[in-house]
């Protein structure tokens, strides 16, 4: 479903991304029994977890190290899953956005491995994880207006557009909503991260889709 450009995949060894395709979806603004297994896990994660432990956990420490190799302090943007957890373990809960990004959000939170996730009606063409072209823009979720890229900055472009800056911002234009009914998900890996991990992340996201989003 997605293709690495080789050139990037040699700068960045053990760079991979897995997908799956979950169609026949129903989006909801919420769904208690979502939010009561969000309770379930925020209280198992502060079980586990102190904020003084996050910094070093393995997971945490390889999406750190690949920030830092793209000349972004992970300090000030965290990576998904960390800025999840912490979050958690300050005392506040998980975001309530709509059932479909709950879902993978939690799967994030749990494992700590960031996902991306695009309303596949809005896809064209082949999938590409690739560097950033000079000045390609990229409008992101929650941006007023679009960024031109300096370039060098892995991208992922369908045929038409950029659809995320990898791993950790999606586009705008392909964003779930609740009249998003097929969902393209992306478990994003970085050199580093154990692959299965990867993969578990990926498989609880859609498990939670299925519960939570086919009727």
């Amino acid at each position: 479903m997605i293709r690495i450009d080789p050139l990037l995949k040699q700068e960045f060894e053990g760079l991979e991304v897995q997908a799956w395709r979950v169609d026949g979806v129903k989006v909801l603004e919420r769904d208690e029994r979502l939010e009561q297994l969000k309770r379930r896990v925020e209280a198992e994660i502060r079980g586990r977890l102190t904020l003084e432990q996050v910094k070093d956990h393995p997971v945490f420490r390889a999406y750190r190290d690949f920030y830092w190799r793209l000349g972004i302090d992970p300090t000030k943007d965290r990576p998904a899953g960390e800025a999840l957890v912490r979050r958690i373990l300050s005392g506040r809960p998980l975001p309530t956005i709509n059932t479909a990004v709950d879902c993978y959000n939690l799967a994030s939170a749990e494992t700590g491995v960031a996902m991306g996730a695009y309303d596949a009606s809005k896809l064209s063409g082949e999938l590409v994880l690739r560097k950033a072209k000079p000045g390609e823009e990229f409008l992101g979720i929650g941006f007023t207006e679009a960024v031109r890229l300096r370039g060098g900055e892995p991208v992922i472009s369908d045929g038409q557009r950029l659809i995320a800056i990898y791993p950790y911002r999606d586009s705008d234009i392909t964003k779930i909503t609740l009249e998003t009914t097929s969902i393209l998900l992306l478990s994003c890996g970085v050199p580093g991260l154990d692959l299965n991990l990867a993969r578990l992340a990926g498989e609880k996201a859609v498990s939670y889709l299925r519960q939570f989003c086919i009727k």
